[in-house]
């Protein structure tokens, strides 16, 4: 009985987290463009005060490299709401394939969702490129996710369940 409430409350947190996130992006994306320009901004400074660092002789504009960090902000935001959605479809029972294409639907949806939203926030605009970005980010979330599980899988069965 005790397994049975701790199974159900951890798909519960599981889920609870996937939700916490979908709000952080939501709320990203109510910002208005100034708004989410200076955060991106910020962002962009350390990224070059990094690089600089790194690599003194190296010439980037600002420019490359705040598109470059707003379009990974994309690409990471989701990997990580579909590593989430994944971790809890898998605890609340899902398996296999049909997990990641529930986890993966619900990802891309929320991404499609996202940019609609983004229509009537001023400053902001709905692109379609950012949607097939989001989806390339969900798609790495859930590889990384079958990637992790196999190993982690492989790691903790006996040398006899391996073999089978």
């Amino acid at each position: 009985m005790q397994f049975q409430f701790k199974r159900k409350m951890i798909a519960v947190v599981s889920w609870g987290l996937v939700v916490g996130w979908m709000a952080l992006i939501f709320f990203l994306s109510s910002q208005q463009g100034e708004q989410s320009a200076d955060l991106s901004g910020g962002i962009t400074e350390w990224v070059n005060e990094v690089v600089e660092q790194v690599a003194p002789d190296a010439e980037f504009k600002m420019d490359e490299i705040s598109f470059f960090v707003r379009k990974n902000a994309h690409f990471f935001a989701y990997m990580l709401l579909a590593l989430l959605t994944l971790n809890a479809v898998r605890r609340s029972g899902g398996r296999g394939w049909m997990s990641m294409g529930v986890a993966f639907s619900i990802s891309v949806l929320y991404a499609i969702s996202d940019e609609v939203h983004q229509l009537f926030v001023p400053g902001r605009s709905g692109q379609v490129s950012d949607v097939l970005l989001d989806s390339m980010g969900a798609l790495a979330g859930i590889v990384l996710y079958a990637i992790i599980s196999r190993w982690l899988g492989g790691k903790y069965k006996t040398k006899n369940e391996r073999s089978n």
